[in-house]
């Protein structure tokens, strides 16, 4: 009687699996009926994990140059790996430096001095519409209306931009109470990078004690192959968006376009967006050169034009080759689909995240063709003849 009282409370890997989904639907159906605190727990949860999350991101970025510097320049040397990491940081550091004392103070004074002028140009474009009208001797009130509702549109983003100014103070002191948090990143990154084969292998240990072996090795190859798509990606958009920053400065100072760096800094900034980053870049642009100085704005459009022509056609595909693997119509669904559901990161990284689930998409694929006897092309090998389950 007692063994078959045992027996009872034993449960076999069918029980286990029926257990796990129920628990799995219960913890579901809690989930979504308490969104809102779930998203708190979540929160509270990164918010504490944060300096880790950004000393990660630190070290991926400087990984690929730290490489670099280990294999190539200080190859053979004792404590080469230190030696690679301190070089990057220093470079970073020096770029960050040149970055904060060239470009940031004409930045804030073109910003500044903008808003300092914003009646004075919204007046003379009032002017010039009014003398237009004058010498086509005929007043169309439609363009009357959207001149003025333009006017009062500029007016109330400068009355905004005003109004926020203090807050910038704000964010000044948020920023140096987040010294620590920094700190802690920055330490955090260089663990990392100085132990990232550790790191890695205590990661495929885990990896192995979970998962069967044969899942394990496609998992690691998963990764391998994402990492390799989006250090890629990542590294090429950000050399191409500095150039093209670079190269809108130049012209726009050649072409004397007021507001030259800051609207370079824009262009640049807003290029790292795939096929959208121009758009949203030259549209605030415009519309801030169209106040200022309506024919600078024309002549700006013609350079943007010519500027993502470059890109598109000759700067990016040098650049970036084809790192990514998708189709134009697959790169806008990414966009579109990641800004929609992360917004500006998810425009950034919908590309390169959507280029590793196609290609993983396009494996499958290709290995259940495989299977039945048929390319690529969905033509059958060898002139065989189509399985009945795929005939047309």
């Amino acid at each position: 009687m007692e063994r078959r009282k045992r027996r009872w409370y034993r449960l076999d890997s069918r029980g286990i699996s029926n257990l796990v989904v129920v628990c799995s639907g219960i913890l579901l159906y809690l989930g979504l009926t308490h969104l809102t605190q779930v998203k708190a727990v979540i929160d509270g949860f990164l918010n504490v994990l944060f300096p880790f999350i950004a000393g990660f991101i630190i070290a991926y970025l400087l990984n690929s140059p730290a490489n670099f510097f280990e294999k190539q320049v200080y190859k053979g040397r004792k404590k080469a790996r230190i030696l690679a990491i301190v070089t990057v940081f220093a470079i970073t550091l020096i770029i960050i430096v040149i970055l904060l004392n060239l470009i940031l103070p004409q930045v804030g004074d073109s910003l500044f001095r903008l808003l300092s002028n914003v009646s004075y140009y919204l007046k003379n474009l009032d002017d010039m519409v009014q003398q237009l009208f004058q010498k086509l001797d005929q007043k169309n009130d439609v363009i009357v209306e959207l001149v003025q509702a333009y006017k009062d549109l500029m007016r109330k983003v400068a009355e905004q931009l005003t109004a926020a100014i203090p807050d910038l103070f704000n964010f000044g002191v948020a920023v140096g109470n987040g010294v620590v948090t920094a700190i802690t990143a920055v330490i955090s990154s260089v663990y990392m990078l100085a132990g990232k084969e550790r790191l890695t292998r205590h990661l495929k240990k885990l990896l192995y004690a979970i998962f069967p072996a044969r899942g394990v090795s496609h998992i690691l190859r998963i990764g391998s192959k994402a990492n390799q798509i989006f250090v890629g990606f990542i590294y090429g958009k950000l050399l191409d968006s500095a150039i093209i920053g670079l190269l809108c400065f130049l012209l726009s100072t050649l072409i004397r376009i007021p507001y030259a760096i800051l609207i370079s800094v824009i262009i640049g900034v807003t290029n790292v967006i795939p096929f959208f980053g121009p758009i949203i870049g030259a549209v605030p642009c415009l519309m801030i050169l169209f106040i200022v100085d309506p024919w600078a704005a024309l002549r700006f459009g013609v350079l943007i034009i010519v500027l993502q022509q470059f890109d598109g056609n000759i700067l990016g595909p040098k650049i970036l080759g084809d790192s990514t693997g998708l189709s134009a119509i697959w790169v806008l669904v990414a966009i579109v689909v990641g800004g929609g559901l992360f917004g500006f990161p998810g425009m950034l990284l919908g590309v390169p995240t959507f280029a590793v689930l196609y290609s993983l998409m396009r494996e499958w694929t290709d290995q259940r063709l495989a299977r039945k006897g048929i390319n690529a092309d969905g033509e059958p090998v060898n002139g065989r003849e189509l399985p009945d389950d795929t005939a047309t």
